[in-house]
This record gives C-alpha cells, sequence and structure tokens, in this order.
C-alpha cells in the first residue's frame, strides 16, 4: 500500500484531487486571451511571468454546460516532466493523504463489454483516474500525464515571445465569428469592477517575479460586506466556502447565524455587520462564508463576495481617518487603497476573541 499526497478541488459540485507533486501554483482566475482554432475547452492562454500557459476548462472537457466565470475560480499550474497547463476550478480546498487501496480504477455495472471495448469507464475519459474514497467524501483524481498530452497535440503555433505570441492571437480573432463569440463571453455576466480585476489580476501575473520584490507584503483577501471593502489577513483563512443547508440554533444572538456541515466540521456562521455599525439587510445572493481560525476558534464569516486575493504593502496602510464614523474603528487597524476605492483592513483576531460573537455557553 502506498500512500500519496492530494490537492482537493471543487468543480460543478464534485471533488476532484491531483497529486500534490505535479502542481505547481495556484492563484485567482485572471482575465484569459482566447486562441483562434483551438479546442473549445482550451479556453485561453496565460502570460504567466513571461512564459505561455495554456489554459483548460475542465467543465468543457468533462462535458459540464459552459460556466459563468466568478471571482473566487482558480487556476491550479499543473507541471508534468517538462509541460505544463493550467487548469480552471471552482475553489480548491484542502491536501489529503490517499492511500492507493482508497483508489478504484474498474467500475463494473454488469453491461456486456464488446470487442476492443473494455470494463472501465475511465479508459475512455482520458483526465479522470478513477474514483477515490476519502472519509465520507468521494473523490475524482484526475491524470495529469493525459491532462498534459492532451494540450500538447493542438498545434496552436505560438512564438516564443510572450509579447509577439499575444499578439499573434489577438491579431488573428477576426477569422472564426464562434471563437469570437467565446472570447467576448469570458466575462459577459462579470460587471465593469469585476472586469478590471481579470485584468488587473493578469497583468499582475505577467509580470516577471524577479522584478518584484513582496519581502514584508501581507497577503490578504478583499471581501465586500454592504458594498463596501474589507481585508482579513490571509494567514487566518482556511478556505472559501459556498454556504449551503444552514441550520438555525435557538436561543442565539442574531448575529450567529446557524450552523453548516463543511465537510464533517460544524462550521457556525456569523454576521459581523453589526460590530462594524454596518446594515444588518439582508445578504445578496451567492455569499460566501469566509472560514477563519483563530487559535483554537474556527468560524465562517459571512461576506457577498470574495473579491481578490493580493499582496499588500504595510506602508500602504494608514490609521483610520478620525472623521469616518460610520465603521467601529475597534475593529479596524487601518485603511489602505484598492483600485478607486478604499478598504478596510480588520483585526479579525479581536473580532473572534474581544468582539463577543462567540457563544461560550451551552444553550
Amino acid at each position: 500500500m502506498t500512500e500519496q499526497g492530494y490537492l482537493i478541488f471543487s468543480l460543478n459540485n464534485s471533488l476532484y484531487c491531483l497529486e500534490t507533486n505535479c502542481v505547481e501554483e495556484i492563484f485567482f482566475l485572471p482575465e484569459l486571451t482566447s486562441i483562434p482554432e483551438a479546442p473549445r475547452e482550451l479556453v485561453g492562454v496565460l502570460n504567466l511571468r513571461g512564459e505561455i500557459l495554456p489554459v483548460i476548462d475542465l467543465n468543457l472537457r468533462l462535458g459540464y454546460g459552459s460556466p459563468d466565470y466568478q471571482l473566487t475560480d482558480s487556476i491550479i499550474v499543473i507541471r508534468w516532466q517538462k509541460s505544463r497547463v493550467g487548469i480552471i476550478v471552482n475553489e480548491v480546498q484542502e491536501v489529503r493523504t490517499i492511500s492507493s487501496e482508497e483508489i478504484t480504477t474498474q467500475l463494473s455495472y454488469g453491461q456486456e463489454v464488446g470487442e476492443g471495448s473494455s470494463n472501465s469507464g475511465f479508459e475512455r475519459h482520458k483526465f479522470v483516474a478513477g474514483i477515490a474514497k476519502s472519509g465520507e467524501d468521494l473523490l475524482i483524481p484526475v491524470d495529469p500525464e493525459h491532462l498534459l498530452g492532451y494540450v500538447e497535440k493542438p498545434e496552436l503555433n505560438l512564438t516564443e515571445d510572450p509579447e509577439e505570441g499575444e499578439e499573434e492571437i489577438q491579431n488573428n480573432h477576426h477569422g472564426n465569428e464562434e471563437l469570437l463569440a467565446q472570447k467576448r463571453g469570458f466575462c459577459l455576466n462579470a460587471s465593469p469592477e469585476e472586469r478590471a480585476i481579470f485584468r488587473q489580476r493578469a497583468e499582475s501575473l505577467r509580470k516577471t517575479s524577479a522584478t518584484e520584490d513582496l519581502t514584508g507584503f501581507k497577503p490578504i483577501a478583499v471581501v465586500v460586506l454592504n458594498n463596501e471593502f474589507f481585508a482579513i489577513d490571509l494567514n487566518l483563512v482556511r478556505e472559501f466556502a459556498d454556504i449551503k443547508k444552514v441550520t438555525p440554533i435557538p436561543c442565539c444572538p442574531p448575529h450567529i447565524i446557524g450552523n453548516m456541515n463543511l465537510r464533517g466540521e460544524i462550521l457556525t456562521l456569523i454576521d459581523i455587520r453589526g460590530l462594524l455599525n454596518l446594515s444588518l439587510d439582508g445578504m445578496a445572493n451567492g455569499s460566501k462564508a469566509i472560514v477563519v481560525q483563530v487559535e483554537d476558534i474556527m468560524a465562517g464569516i459571512i461576506g457577498e463576495k470574495v473579491f481578490d486575493v493580493m499582496f499588500i504593502n504595510p506602508e500602504e496602510i494608514t490609521s483610520v481617518p478620525t472623521a469616518v464614523h460610520s465603521l467601529n474603528d475597534e475593529y479596524v487597524v487601518g485603511t489602505a487603497p484598492y483600485q478607486d476605492k478604499m478598504m478596510s483592513i480588520l483585526d479579525i483576531n479581536k473580532v473572534l476573541l474581544a468582539g463577543g460573537l462567540i457563544v461560550d455557553q451551552t444553550v
């Protein structure tokens, strides 16, 4: 029996996994440049610090419908031997150790097998390597070797110079109406503000890492509460989760929304807007739970959107202006510019430990 680490991610309400030794890096979805005459699932390329990275949408490759891309979608960069590709996923979750005995590669359902075929349903789906059982979850392992082999088959005719390659790609758009529609549809339902974030991410990833010194910079998640931007220390964030099947807790204060089952763990959802002197009007549809952990306390902070993950220069953080009284400054450590607005930097430690949000009594 052998054990291997796997990166777990969600896609179209299912859980998939990849061997960690082939995962190079992970980042939030940026704007992509489409490729004329490429397969539909090869949705575009990205200039990743001077190298062209082809990007596959597994939703399309596995036969699901064309998705509406969200700011919370991510790209996992996979490297296998000398090749690499990016795959778009909905949410990256965690790393788990899975033994070979927990992975099934043969499924038989009593159907007669014709000549030249196989009992294994996975033989026809080159990306899928089987089914894995991990705790209470069923995971679908993705085969990186077939994934990279598939990307190398199309003759993309990309130049070695990334900037010239991008220019050539863009100049060829006029020759194919269907691909033009596909290109226009990348951010079709996104607001102008969201499209600007996609472009900003692409520009940030294009920059050569050698020119950026991130020493001392702080990783943050930018979230939205009541249409205002807030920053949360990313070191305290375990993951971003969809809110599903919330069970109300009797006799709790109104900021305790309820409990949710997060892969076998009971996660208490809290609304921190009252603590910040924000209106407690209903949350927008599609709100996310920002799962944070401080010491031994884990909670899900409800936010309208997770806009971005980025590094911030501490020198850009200023104290809260005395003229600003709309927020409870006790739980804000400062403000910083974000696009053409200002965002408030939350003190999550104080929010959870001193904000009186956690119920410490038996109900």
